[in-house]
């Protein structure tokens, strides 16, 4: 990705730091996108007057105008086709998809232009557009508004995948997603737009792609992305009163995956534990849980654990608790994986 060079003040005063909740952030870092490059824009259905359906982009069209904040049709593939055309004439679009679910009348858009114009001109043509989803499920809304399809496009060389769990995150990876001259498919965990933390926007960001560990454990390495992560940390805590230590870390990157900060934790806890929304046939886990069982082989007392949504349509609202993992699921698999 593109480095983002951010500016300090002038008089060399510690930068402000707010807490922000996650949606919030990512609206204040596409407004300080839109400000910094004129050429940054906006579009998606009801993205404007309205703010989006989560009023994430509220404001951004009474401040910066309908020329860069736009309101579109309908239609994912005419939206994602016409953010291709922008970015061919130098413009940075940055388009909404207003539920995950919505996203597949423009998949093709993205697999068959988006994901390989760079490579089928030899490099000649970068095409930087970045895709905003929310998803995965715990809002109480039904199929094609709950739904976690990060692996459909994980699969697709020439993207970049991104998912952050917090406030933070959210801010600066969307700052170097836009940024970035390669297009990025940007999952939001909607189940946490409200959830709060710190924010410092004059801080210089890290590599978006690298892994972080956000709670240092030893019997076992609980490994998830997006809305999950608090998952593991509420699941740490609570395995921590029965004497049992979990490091929790938190990918932040599907495509590409940081595989050795991964290898590094694995090879101290002996146990990997991968915890994500998506159904586990054929979820990201089980790429991680492969390269991981190549790498550590030698390190591993355990067999690599998956724990995420079963093989089958989401379910109706009232029963998306017994779908979604959650503490118990989590905790059943670190004592499955310790019973080894």
């Amino acid at each position: 990705m593109t480095t983002l060079t951010v500016a300090r003040a002038a008089d060399g005063a510690r930068p402000a730091t707010r807490t922000l909740p996650l949606g919030r952030a990512i609206n204040e870092a596409l407004r300080a996108a839109m400000e910094q490059d004129p050429k940054v824009l906006v579009m998606g259905e009801d993205v404007g007057r309205l703010g989006g359906v989560f009023r994430i982009t509220e404001g951004l069209q009474k401040d910066f105008g309908e020329g860069r904040v736009m309101d579109t049709p309908l239609a994912e593939s005419g939206i994602v086709g016409t953010a291709i055309g922008l970015a061919l004439r130098g413009y940075r679009p940055v388009v909404e998809i207003q539920f995950d679910g919505f996203v597949f009348p423009g998949y093709d858009q993205i697999v068959t232009q988006l994901a390989k114009m760079h490579a089928r001109s030899l490099g000649r043509i970068r095409l930087p557009v970045v895709i905003r989803i929310p998803y995965g499920g715990g809002i109480g809304a039904v199929e094609h508004h709950s739904e976690s399809p990060e692996a459909l496009f994980a699969h697709v060389a020439g993207l970049r995948i991104v998912s952050p769990s917090n406030a933070s995150d959210a801010y600066w990876m969307l700052r170097q997603a836009i940024a970035s001259d390669d297009p990025v498919v940007f999952f939001e965990p909607k189940r946490r737009y409200y959830e709060k933390g710190e924010v410092d926007t004059a801080a210089v960001p890290g590599d978006p792609h690298r892994a972080r560990v956000v709670r240092e454990g030893r019997d076992v390495t609980l490994l998830a992305y997006g809305p999950t992560v608090k998952t593991c940390l509420d699941s740490a805590a609570e395995a921590e009163r029965e004497g049992r230590s979990l490091e929790v870390v938190d990918l932040r990157s599907v495509s590409p995956i940081d595989f050795d900060t991964v290898q590094a934790s694995v090879e101290k806890t002996g146990r990997l534990v991968v915890v994500h929304e998506a159904p586990v046939f054929f979820g990201s886990g089980a790429e991680i849980a492969a390269r991981i069982t190549e790498r550590c082989f030698h390190h591993l007392e355990a067999p690599v654990l998956r724990v995420g949504g079963y093989h089958a349509p989401y379910p109706p609202a009232r029963l998306e608790d017994e779908y979604l993992p959650g503490l118990d699921r989590v905790l059943d698999a670190v004592d499955r994986s310790l019973a080894y």
